[in-house]
């Protein structure tokens, strides 16, 4: 398995893992599923100053991928991102999402953030043993939070500390 930095030519393959997930089940709270120029325009803007990678298959084919977004907009938040992985449905359970984020979470450490957050659309016993695989603890739960599918869902909230913070210091610009 490979695993490097997206381009804007992966978003059709990126949305051909997200679409499914989307329309068929509560992992994201997303009703409509982005096509490929939409995913083309987050990669891109996510690019513009945090990580987004994909994993390869055997084939070369994506077969998985992981971004980091801003945690809030204030600023002091700064320091702090939400992580997001998605497995292409045939690769779960191989460690691909163990393998990106294995790429991920340093990457980000040496742009200097101090805490990782991932939000889980429960239950996702998957989710949840990846996060906490790779270090992740919970840390609380939106209650009836998200309706999908008929039905309202929580989300459960996981935190990964980096680094302790040891002050504010300049974050590094994500460069691909």
């Amino acid at each position: 398995m490979k695993i490097r930095t997206a381009t804007l030519d992966d978003a059709a393959a990126v949305a051909a893992i997200y679409g499914p997930v989307v329309e068929h089940t509560t992992i994201s709270f997303e009703t409509e599923p982005p096509d490929a120029a939409e995913m083309r325009s987050r990669i891109e803007k996510t690019l513009a100053s945090l990580p987004w990678l994909v994993a390869e298959d055997a084939a070369g084919a994506v077969c998985g991928y992981a971004y980091a977004s801003k945690h809030r907009e204030r600023a002091a938040y700064q320091w702090s991102v939400d992580t997001t992985v998605y497995v292409r449905e045939d690769m779960r359970g191989h460690g691909v999402g163990r393998a990106l984020y294995g790429c991920l979470l340093p990457l980000l450490s040496e742009l200097g953030y101090c805490q990782v957050f991932a939000g889980v659309a429960l239950p996702n016993a998957g989710s949840v043993g990846l996060h906490e695989a790779v270090g992740f603890t919970p840390v609380g739960v939106y209650c009836n939070v998200g309706f999908k599918h008929g039905a309202w869902r929580d989300v459960g909230w996981w935190q990964k500390s980096l680094q302790v913070p040891q002050g504010p210091a300049e974050l590094r610009r994500f460069e691909g």
